[in-house]
């Protein structure tokens, strides 16, 4: 990685900080590719001077995406989304792939997820499924990874489920049996870099060492901040009605798509790539243990039993 430039589009979000921090400790200079450069701006204070350079690119607009990739010596593509799914997560996956290869850019890492199938029943899981694809025919050889859910300090999933419990007496629970496999972006991030040197064309899926259910994460949240809350399962024609009448707002405790995405577990089933990278994987109370003080009624001198 010494010197190489790198291009990272979506390298301004959550997992992009992990990502720009892997990359950038094996000396690769940096392109960060995001459609607001202002939103990465953190990232330029964990490289050297010159480091690190932004840009504002659309993944859904060739030409942009084209100067992005422009004397790039490897790409790796972050950027997901829950709105214009398939324009972002499908046609802008492919239009990626495609700038790079006729780049002649040497490597591709493309993030997609656990759930990646053509026939889900859920947008999310077919965008990314078409994505998956089109990264492939554009540039065979490109590593795509399969995350389940990613947790950090800054991640939108733990901390808004944290938030929750801090603030409800009674917390209810939608998909209550559906497990996870939560893997840490650091883990994630050192992936992504082991994926740029090993470009085989394989599709790995990436998982911590702990399953939850839905209902377990949720508890093991509340005791991890000191939380006694009730939980109340959520019964599937309620959360049906809860979908469908709330779903399109902005903010919506949960989306159509996003209840069917509960469907179906979200663990590791094929090929486990943190194993394939010799990446040992880190569980999530050795993260959370100063991360989520800000959750407890007295932050770290909360005294909340730890998990």
């Amino acid at each position: 990685m010494q010197g190489k430039l790198i291009t990272v589009f979506g390298g301004g979000g959550f997992l992009g900080r992990y990502v720009a921090q892997a990359l950038l400790s094996q000396g690769a200079r940096l392109r960060i590719a995001s459609r607001n450069a202002n939103s990465a701006n953190h990232i330029k204070p964990l490289g050297n001077l010159g480091q690190v350079q932004l840009m504002e690119t659309d993944i859904r607009k060739p030409a942009s995406v084209k100067r992005a990739v422009m004397d790039a010596d490897a790409v790796v593509n972050l950027v997901g989304s829950f709105a214009d799914m398939d324009a972002v997560q499908n046609i802008g996956a492919g239009i990626v792939a495609q700038a790079a290869a006729e780049a002649g850019v040497g490597a591709l890492v493309h993030i997609s997820a656990i759930g990646a199938n053509a026939n889900s029943d859920a947008a999310y899981g077919q965008s990314k499924a078409g994505g998956e694809a089109a990264v492939h025919a554009a540039f065979p050889s490109a590593v795509i990874l399969r995350p389940s859910i990613v947790f950090g300090r800054e991640d939108q999933f733990i901390n808004r489920f944290a938030g929750l419990i801090r603030m409800l007496p009674v917390v209810p629970v939608i998909g209550a049996a559906t497990k996870f496999q939560p893997v840490y972006a650091g883990d994630v991030a050192h992936a992504v870099a082991a994926a740029l040197g090993k470009q085989d064309g394989c599709v790995l899926e990436l998982g911590g060492p702990e399953i939850f259910s839905m209902m377990g994460l949720n508890r093991w949240i509340a005791k991890a901040i000191g939380h006694d809350p009730l939980f109340i399962e959520v019964p599937d024609i309620a959360a049906k009605i809860l979908a469908k009448g709330t779903g399109w707002m902005p903010g919506a405790p949960i989306t159509n798509d996003q209840l069917k995405m509960l469907g179906s577990d979200n663990v590791v089933t094929g090929t486990d790539g943190l194993a394939a990278y010799g990446i040992v994987p880190t569980p999530l109370d050795v993260i959370a243990e100063d991360w989520l003080n800000i959750y407890r009624k007295h932050g770290r001198f909360g005294g909340g039993s730890r998990a």
